[in-house]
């Protein structure tokens, strides 16, 4: 278990160590080093915003509107109206994405319901009058 050469260490758990100034039981400070992470910069969406371009209500032009917004608010320094822009863009998003998903699905459905009925008109209306059996 232990690497050849290294035998396990014994640490008591209570108790003085070497160079330990204090006494037993009694608390001591523990220093603590803490890493500032930089917080992630404010997503601005524009790619998004550019797929949901063409959406008829125009959600998609408002969406690349607030992301070019967020985009510039990012580049002077403003996060916090980066982070807003970048959020409404986002919602916008959502809403031209859900809607041109269920426009393309009634659509589609459409489309088959149509094609089938066309199919069942052509399959029972074509008799042929000239047969005399």
């Amino acid at each position: 278990m232990y690497p050849a050469g290294y035998p396990p260490e014994n640490i008591p758990l209570q108790g003085r160590y070497p160079g330990f100034q204090g006494h037993p039981g009694v608390s001591t400070v523990v220093q603590y080093t803490s890493v500032s992470v930089p917080p992630e910069p404010p997503r601005d969406h524009i790619i998004w915003s550019l797929c949901c371009f063409l959406h008829p209500f125009g959600l998609g032009l408002a969406a690349f509107i607030y992301s070019i917004k967020a985009r510039d608010r990012k580049v002077v320094g403003d996060m916090e109206g980066a982070r807003r822009y970048g959020s409404t863009a986002r919602r916008l998003n959502i809403s031209a994405t859900v809607l041109a998903s269920i426009m393309f699905l009634i659509c589609l459905i459409i489309t088959i319901t149509v094609s089938v009925q066309n199919n069942n008109y052509y399959y029972y209306n074509s008799y042929d009058y000239r047969y005399r059996g």
